[in-house]
């Protein structure tokens, strides 16, 4: 698939007052939106920056010009990520990106107009907002404008609702974009190491309290994009045997002291065959995949001849793997 991202992060206003965690965040975003973790190419990153003191400045028409490109055709999938000031427009329940040169009768780009761009293209779109008031982005306006509308295909996740303001921390970023930050790197990941824009809203949401800011999402979606790979919890070959180590789900899969490599007490020759499969057998148990039956833990199952289950989740897999799903 063809990618391309626009990662915009801007703390130089010539009107606004100036931001510390902007242009931090695009820099720290941009080689994880770049590269997944095996170092294979994700997103073709274009990156706009405008620092305090700096003489770079990211104004309207040249974001206009570089959303207009993102969202131009020749790709599968693009990305926008912002970070800014967010200017709200009270009238009808939009948010403006503020750029450089914004003033307070044209703060910057309304989202209305993202919005009318990535309508009119045929990629699958994700935004990323770390902005003030970002939660308006995507509503429906006083005047029911049909490009206030998510089509299909496209997913938007905000650092706050539409009434709030978005955090900076004191050593120079977004709070919401730090998080962000750890959520790609890998916290966001499940077991076959798929980041999606859920997964993202999954951990941004839980890294927020009820007294925070709250991140959004809207999506109109009827499959997930991966935003970015990392490795596997559990490798996928050992994924792939979870249907033939238990026939059905809801079997036990006999252990002994034989599968366990430290059984000196036992007085049993080593057995390779099992040893193998019981160190795969705990690194899904590692995973919540897995869990020992009679027993408090794996080991003390195969050393009393109890047996191991399959978790919820790792049905979930199990019949993923039955299926030839990955």
């Amino acid at each position: 698939m063809l990618r391309r991202a626009l990662v915009v992060g801007i703390d130089n206003y010539l009107r606004f007052k100036n931001l510390g965690g902007c242009v931090n965040d695009a820099h720290a975003l941009t080689p994880l939106l770049a590269r997944n973790e095996d170092d294979s190419p994700n997103f073709d990153v274009r990156t706009l920056t405008a620092s305090v003191g700096g003489a770079e400045l990211v104004g309207r028409d040249a974001l206009l010009d570089a959303l207009d490109t993102l969202f131009g055709p020749g790709v599968d999938m693009s990305l926008l990520y912002f970070a800014g000031h967010g200017a709200p427009i009270r009238d009808n329940g939009d948010v403006t990106l503020v750029t450089s040169d914004g003033t307070n009768g044209t703060p910057g780009v309304r989202f209305s107009e993202v919005l009318e761009l990535v309508n009119g293209c045929a990629q699958e779109v994700t935004v990323v907002l770390d902005c003030c008031f970002a939660g308006a982005a995507g509503s429906l306006p006083a005047a029911m404008s049909p490009a206030a509308v998510l089509r299909q295909g496209v997913s938007l996740l905000t650092a706050s609702r539409a009434d709030q303001t978005s955090a900076e921390t004191l050593d120079g970023r977004g709070q919401f974009s730090a998080y962000l930050e750890g959520a790609l790197e890998g916290g966001a990941a499940d077991v076959l190491g798929h980041v999606t824009v859920a997964g993202l809203y999954a951990y941004l949401s839980e890294a927020f309290g009820a007294w925070d800011q709250r991140p959004m999402f809207k999506a109109n979606v009827d499959r997930l994009q991966d935003i970015r790979r990392c490795d596997p919890s559990v490798p996928l070959a050992t994924l792939r045997k979870l249907s033939e180590w238990f026939p059905g789900p809801e079997d036990i899969f006999p252990l002994d002291p034989s599968y366990e490599p430290d059984k000196s007490q036992s007085g049993l020759p080593p057995h390779l065959d099992n040893e193998t499969v019981f160190k795969q057998l705990q690194r899904c148990a590692s995973s919540k995949l897995v869990e020992p039956v009679g027993a408090e833990h794996m080991y003390f199952a195969a050393m009393q001849s109890e047996g191991c289950r399959l978790t919820p989740l790792g049905r979930h897999y199990r019949h993923l793997a039955e299926g030839g799903r990955f």
